[in-house]
């Protein structure tokens, strides 16, 4: 199945406002534990009004389990792509090397999200991993350091050296960029660092914060200035440099009122037909936010049978419809959203684009 067939067996599922196939993508989370502590982030930051317990972080997923839920997978059909990450760094986990030659066995396409610092980058290649999002999240060495306050003992180099040998070996791997209040100055610069790693991307995103991490976020003043100076330059600099990004969308999401980081209604949500993530406790999710549970695959229950299943089709329905739930202001797909509209208008029109989101 070619990639565009497989796009399209998506866009057919949202027409018809029921899958015809399994997910594109699967995003399967290996550990809780991670090796630095982001000041965006919901589970490891230090702003975070209420810590996760010990316990909780020392989770991680059983590789006998992976296997059977890629088996699960193969059979459902339709699944072309492979996510491994996890609420910390995948590459904390013993086995993630025994992981990824179980994905890669199954031919399905491997991204894995990552701070890249623990990555062994000769095992990376070998194995074939075919695609990093490296969580850089700065341009220079004080931003990184601002951004991940527990770093201060030479990773930016460690990460500038690790990217320098994926550039050598011409994997053209992307970057990751949140933006928030100690970051935001350095767009133009986070561009011509992806140039210099010959980055095949960057993708840009507006922080989605809460729990504390709020005071990290961008004021009306930052955001102002980054709609009419920051992302005006940081594009002009993409073009000249030849670096492909998704500013279009970081200034949509900065045009979002307050917190937000969707403008709730549009693009629509079309994760429902695309898109799941399994936690390292077996929970299924209906996207990236933790709240949305469809079930649970520890119990035995196929992974299959939920998608198939009423509670993930309700949830497609109440979407469809329009109506939005709690985490959508801070939807941490709208990238992913976004491409799919586009792909659905492009294929359905635009007036049945408004009626599969409710906006007709």
């Amino acid at each position: 199945m070619t990639q565009v067939n497989r796009r399209d067996l998506t866009l057919a599922g949202i027409d018809a406002g029921i899958p015809v196939t399994g997910p594109e993508t699967v995003h399967i989370d290996l550990v809780n534990a991670c090796n630095t502590n982001c000041i965006t982030c919901w589970d490891h930051s230090p702003l975070l009004d209420t810590p996760r317990p010990a316990a909780w972080k020392g989770r991680r997923v059983r590789t006998d389990d992976v296997e059977r839920l890629l088996d699960d997978l193969d059979d459902l059909g339709g699944v072309r792509n492979v996510i491994l990450s996890g609420m910390g760094e995948p590459f904390v986990h013993p086995g993630i090397h025994d992981v990824i030659a179980a994905v890669k066995r199954r031919s399905f396409h491997l991204t894995i999200i990552t701070n890249l610092l623990l990555a062994d980058v000769r095992r990376v290649l070998d194995l074939g991993v075919d695609q990093l999002l490296v969580g850089v999240h700065a341009a220079s060495r004080r931003t990184y350091e601002a951004f991940h306050p527990s770093f201060g003992s030479g990773e930016w180099d460690t990460l500038l050296e690790k990217l320098r040998a994926f550039r050598d070996a011409g994997r053209r791997f992307k970057q990751v960029q949140v933006i928030c209040s100690v970051n935001a100055h350095e767009l133009q610069e986070m561009v011509a660092l992806a140039a210099e790693m010959h980055a095949e991307s960057v993708t840009f995103k507006r922080a989605s914060l809460r729990g504390g991490t709020e005071s990290c976020g961008l004021d009306e003043a930052v955001r102002r200035r980054l709609l009419e100076e920051g992302v005006p330059r940081a594009r002009e600099a993409a073009g000249r440099l030849g670096v492909a990004t998704n500013l279009d969308v970081l200034e949509r999401q900065l045009a979002a009122p307050g917190d937000e980081t969707t403008p709730v209604g549009a693009p629509g949500c079309f994760m429902g037909f695309a898109y799941a993530r399994v936690t390292v406790d077996g929970d299924v999710l209906y996207c990236c936010d933790p709240t949305i549970r469809v079930g649970s695959i520890s119990d035995g229950t196929p992974f299959s049978d939920l998608w198939r299943g009423a509670a993930w089709q309700r949830l497609r329905d109440r979407l469809r419809a329009g109506e939005s739930l709690p985490g959508c202001a801070q939807c941490g797909k709208f990238n992913q959203n976004v491409a799919l509209g586009r792909a659905f208008e492009i294929r359905y029109g635009a007036q049945r684009l408004l009626e599969v989101t409710g906006r007709a």
